[in-house]
This record gives C-alpha cells, sequence and structure tokens, in this order.
C-alpha cells in the first residue's frame, strides 16, 4: 500500500541503528527540558524566522519498497495551519493525499480508483498527530505541549537527549535533539498497523542544509519494528514561503 510512503509531514521516511541508553556519568551536562528546546529552535534558525514561514514545498525521491525499491518523484506542499498536499508520480499517475488541518482524502489511481476517498480512522489520527510545518518545538508550550527530558541516549553513535512530547490532545511522542548540535535527529513516528497489530515507527534526521537561514534535514529515513527494510526520503529542493493557493487542500467535487 503506498500509503507507507507518504510522508505526512512529517515527512517523512528511515535507520537501523536505535538508540541505547548511556552511563549517566558519560552523559552531557544537564539541561531543562526548556534550556534543549530553546536551543534546538535557535539551531534550527531562530523563533521569529520559522515564525515567518507561512508556507513550504519540498521535491525529491522516495523509496517505494519492495523487491526492487523504486524512487518514485513527490511533491509535499505544506501551508499554515497544519494543511498539507503530497502528489506522488507512479504508474504514469499521481497518487494524491491531503490533510487540510480537519479532514483528510486521497487519489489512488494506481490502485484504479478515480475517485476520492476519505481518509481511514488510523489515516486521519495519524494525520492528526502530525507536526505543524515548524516542528513540534517551535512555539510548543502556545500548542498546548508540555516537554520533558527522560536522559541522553545514543542515537547513530551520538549522544542525544530524549525528549517526551505530551499534546494537548493526550497523545504522546518521543524526539531525540542532539547534545552538540541541538538538531533533532529523531523522532518517534505514528505507529502502523501490520498483521493486524501496532507497530512503533522510528523517523531519522539527517544530512542538514541551510534554506533562508532555517536548517532542513535533506534526508529522512524510516523504520519500522519487525520490518527489515527501512525507507528513504531524500530532498532535492526545498522552498520556503511558495505562494500555495488554499484550493490545492480542499477536496474536490465529484463531477
Amino acid at each position: 500500500m503506498l500509503r507507507k510512503c507518504f510522508l505526512c509531514c512529517t515527512l517523512l521516511s528511515l535507520a537501523s541503528c536505535l538508540a541505547v541508553s548511556v552511563d549517566s556519568q558519560t552523559a552531557p551536562a544537564k539541561l531543562s527540558a526548556t534550556e534543549i528546546a530553546d536551543r534546538n529552535v535557535s539551531a534550527r534558525g531562530g523563533l521569529q524566522a520559522w515564525r515567518a514561514v507561512q508556507t513550504m514545498s519540498y521535491s525529491g525521491k522516495m523509496e517505494a519498497g519492495g523487491k526492487e525499491n523504486v524512487q518514485l518523484p513527490f511533491v509535499m506542499e505544506m501551508k499554515r495551519p497544519r494543511k498539507t498536499r503530497v502528489e506522488i508520480e507512479f504508474a504514469n499517475d499521481k497518487a494524491v493525499q491531503v490533510y487540510d488541518g480537519a479532514n483528510g482524502w486521497k487519489l489512488r489511481p494506481y490502485l484504479g480508483r478515480r475517485d476520492v476517498e476519505p481518509f481511514t480512522p488510523d489515516e486521519m489520527k495519524s494525520a492528526s498527530m502530525e507536526s505543524d510545518l515548524d516542528g513540534p518545538l517551535v512555539d510548543y508550550a502556545s500548542k498546548g505541549t508540555t516537554v520533558d527530558l527522560e536522559g541522553v541516549e545514543t542515537v547513530e553513535g551520538h549522544d542525544a537527549y530524549k525528549l517526551k512530547l505530551a499534546m494537548k490532545d493526550g497523545q504522546v511522542r518521543h524526539l531525540w535533539v542532539d547534545t552538540q548540535t541541538f538538531l533533532d535527529v529523531k523522532i518517534e513516528g505514528i505507529p502502523r498497523r501490520m498483521d493486524g497489530k501496532m507497530q512503533p515507527v522510528e523517523i531519522y534526521y539527517r544530512d542538514y542544509m541551510t534554506v533562508n537561514g532555517l536548517m532542513v534535514p535533506y534526508v529522512l529515513e524510516t523504520t519500522v519494528q519487525g520490518v527489515k527494510q527501512s525507507h528513504k526520503m531524500t530532498i532535492d529542493s526545498v522552498v520556503v514561503n511558495p505562494k500555495l493557493e488554499d484550493s490545492l487542500f480542499v477536496k474536490p467535487t465529484a463531477k
């Protein structure tokens, strides 16, 4: 199912190195959760810079999985408040998935389905848990999120602060922030239903580059517990504040 390739921002997609706890005696100097969040926002470009971002557009390729693991061109467009549109080129056609902040719909011509379909309950839950275009720590308090520090762990060979994010709707996610760069290195993804069971998901952020003064990861890799093959999304281009009409996020009417 191509849904696993969509990045709703999350965007994003994966790695095989799981976090391992480190001895507290070798952990970096302790900072509060608030201090870590502030340094993360500063490292990513600063609070005022992110507040000035109203829209973002990403284009690149994402792995589709399977034996050949082909790479599919995609475009993801995001607009406040919490609107996301993803288009993926597949089988000489385009698959579309849109979330307008309250409702979601999809078009899957690769399955022979030419009619717009609503999100499933699992897809709605996943979309509702995705962060806004500025990430989970920018203005987190005003978003109703509580952040707590749960310790320091090793992520892909580097120490990272493990933060617990408690959302206002009661959902809880974990985010790992590098102790040296203060950039996000991993986040707990939305669990996926496989073989009737919900499996944990982790998304790794790599290859940060500066775009209009903002630090943006250009590689996202997603792992699903119990699944050997990961899925990687590689960004080729990022545009900050492109003009995106609201009509892009409106469900089309039946013809």
